[in-house]
């Protein structure tokens, strides 16, 4: 009789731990997210967040995020991704290139835990980098810009003087000048990522010296505001900003920051993750063109359409000889593509592009 009774209460303690041991497994893994700016920004920051709400919903209550936004590139990032670290997140994403140097030396102090840096390049066992190809959506708004202008000059309101920025108006300026050889295009840098009173300044300033088309590669929807108020066109910038000029906004090049949350997270729970350098694009639906406005011509959008498929299958590389650099010297011989370490450290302008990159 005892024996039969410890027997059933030892039956009972095993289901009782695997009942535990089952609750446990499904709890769902945490990850951080660190913001330049605000969620709200229309932009960079806000195409991060839709990203990451994109990963929770499609986890299956398998992933659980948190976030804290308008994070400076200084000393005080370090102090949040310690602080995300330590409240139990396997995963913490730094979506802004100025935080590299914080989280390569947070992910030392946090070898359990897995960093993943937006745009960056340093990298160690737990800390990886990712960013999606920019450029190619910046190529991609440059063939409409091209065919739009009327007077033949394009302007970017440009954030920061590093090669994802250089890279974008380059690629802008190659899209524009393959389908109008004689577009030129000026740029003005606010050196903010986000602060949509200079930015305003500087699309004003852009469109008084005779730009009609507006790219930018900044956070808020003040590029396309200034250019609904003074009748020239603009682009959405990381995501649609149609409904902040309805007749200014041509099209948007649209960030898909949430299949590389998921890629990262399925391996995270899989225990496969790597560090790496994980870079996507129009192949990987990373990025695209979308929300054409109404003053596009079907052919054009067509067109636009017909290179983003041909970036997708790998037919079209936006940045293939013959290149020239804004002095006329060839670069880029007929036929050959910039490789990707070559893209990342790009530091000139391209044959069209006026002015100077500041030191």
């Amino acid at each position: 009789m005892l024996l039969s009774r410890l027997k059933t209460l030892t039956a009972a303690a095993v289901l009782a731990v695997s009942g535990l041991a089952g609750v446990h497994a499904a709890d769902p893994v945490k990850a951080g997210f660190v913001y330049i700016g605000p969620t709200g920004d229309h932009g960079w920051t806000y195409s991060h967040d839709v990203g990451r709400k994109m990963l929770e919903s499609q986890s299956g209550g398998k992933v659980k995020t948190a976030f804290v936004e308008n994070v400076p590139e200084t000393a005080d990032a370090e102090r949040v991704f310690r602080d995300l670290a330590q409240k139990g997140n396997k995963v913490v994403f730094g979506t802004s290139f100025g935080y590299m140097n914080q989280m390569l030396k947070v992910a030392k102090a946090f070898p359990n835990t897995i960093f993943m840096h937006a745009t960056g390049y340093k990298t160690s066992k737990n800390l990886g980098v990712y960013d999606v190809r920019t450029y190619e959506g910046a190529y991609m708004l440059g063939v409409v810009a091209g065919k739009m202008s009327k007077g033949n000059k394009l302007g970017v309101v440009a954030s920061i003087p590093i090669p994802e920025v250089i890279r974008n108006i380059n690629a802008f300026t190659i899209g524009a000048r393959s389908v109008n050889p004689a577009v030129t295009t000026r740029v003005i840098w606010v050196n903010s990522w986000f602060d949509p009173g200079k930015e305003r300044e500087a699309a004003l300033a852009l469109i008084a010296q005779g730009s009609d088309v507006l790219m930018q590669n900044t956070d808020s929807p003040a590029v396309v505001q200034a250019a609904q108020e003074k009748g020239v066109l603009a682009f959405g910038w990381d995501s649609d900003m149609s409904k902040f000029g309805g007749k200014a906004h041509l099209a948007a090049s649209v960030l898909n920051w949430g299949v590389i949350y998921k890629k990262t997270m399925d391996e995270v729970q899989a225990g496969t993750w790597k560090s790496g350098d994980l870079w996507w694009g129009v192949k990987e639906g990373a990025v695209n063109i979308e929300s054409f406005g109404p003053g596009v011509p079907a052919d054009l959008k067509k067109l636009a359409e017909q290179r983003r498929d041909d970036i997708k299958s790998g037919k079209l590389h936006p940045f293939t000889g013959p290149l020239k650099d804004q002095t006329g010297k060839l670069i880029l011989a007929a036929g050959k593509s910039y490789t990707d370490p070559e893209l990342k450290k790009m530091n000139f302008y391209v044959e069209g592009v006026e002015g100077s990159i500041p030191k």
